[in-house]
């Protein structure tokens, strides 16, 4: 929740052995939007970073942003684990960057949650902290308030998410649009795919489409037809470009579009569930709820607070 100051502290950690694009990109993202006041806490430079702020400063952040760093089967000394483990105590979201995800299992924070990290790490986190539930291939996972991300472009995608849950999808777009990155890409999306689609059955023109027709009847077999592709074939290829099968992605299409239109109309539910392929209101009450968790209105009401 964004205080009544409208302005969101986040503390990213500038540890030993830090690897500086991981810092960068949130300081760079968070830093660009007016929304959140960001700090780096740290002791001494690193990798060519200066902390702001000593460590001490990152005790009454909102968001605490441990970055990625080498060798993370060692330790991190333990002043830094002490200000992951407080502020997953004091209820504090905690964001995690590619290796980062192993100071916070060393601090205990990850213990019976899901979590992700870079997929070369995967199973050595998976050895170290056996009561981690670690999640294969995934951009990113979110378990309450903690956030893991795998490393590199994938920071970009945890800090849009960040700035989409906290100021909205059309927040996070104007984001996006800065670092030239799509928005739309949610954390169940792979890391990598195993096979490269070969261009010529590049399905892009069917996902743009489905982005000017959301409010169209589609299925897997005009989706198929529109690629002149079998439904065998295309949902194969479909799957490889994007590590998703075609409805759920097209799902996910939808209640972006959705959320943007109960943050920028004032348009009523109805014509919104009908405008982003949902059909009747009630329908889109429940997929909207299950998978938003919140009701539409409460959605838009929420979106409505944080910009009065």
């Amino acid at each position: 929740m964004v205080p009544d100051t409208g302005e969101l502290t986040a503390a990213i950690l500038a540890m030993p052995r830090l690897i500086a694009l991981d810092l960068s990109i949130p300081a760079h993202m968070l830093g660009s939007h007016p929304g959140y006041r960001v700090l780096i806490c740290g002791a001494d430079p690193v990798a060519g970073v200066t902390p702001t702020h000593d460590l001490s400063a990152a005790d009454e952040a909102d968001i605490l942003i441990v970055p990625g760093y080498d060798d993370p089967e060692l330790p991190l000394p333990a002043a830094f684990l002490d200000t992951v483990r407080a502020a997953a105590d004091r209820g504090a979201r905690v964001v995690a960057i590619c290796t980062g995800a192993f100071a916070l299992a060393d601090a205990g924070v990850l213990d019976g949650r899901e979590a992700t990290t870079h997929w070369q790490f995967l199973d050595r986190l998976r050895e170290l902290h056996p009561g981690v539930r670690v999640r294969e291939n995934r951009l990113f996972v979110q378990d309450g308030r903690i956030l893991t991300s795998a490393g590199g472009g994938a920071a970009i995608d945890a800090c849009l998410h960040l700035i989409s849950a906290d100021f909205g999808v059309a927040a996070a777009d104007e984001a996006g649009k800065g670092v030239v990155a799509a928005p739309a890409r949610g954390g169940e999306q792979p890391q990598y795919v195993e096979a490269r689609t070969p261009a010529r059955a590049d399905l892009s023109p069917t996902r743009d489409w489905v982005l000017a027709n959301l409010g169209e009847p589609i299925t897997v077999a005009r989706l198929a037809e529109r690629s002149n592709l079998s439904r065998r074939t295309f949902v194969r290829h479909f799957e490889q470009e994007t590590g998703l099968p075609p409805m759920r992605w097209v799902t996910l299409q939808r209640l972006f579009g959705a959320r943007r239109l109960l943050e920028r109309s004032d348009w009523p539910v109805e014509r919104i569930a009908a405008a982003t392929g949902f059909g009747t209101a009630a329908n889109f009450r429940v997929i909207f709820r299950r998978e938003v968790g919140l009701t539409p209105s409460g959605y838009r009401r929420s979106r409505v607070a944080l910009r009065g």
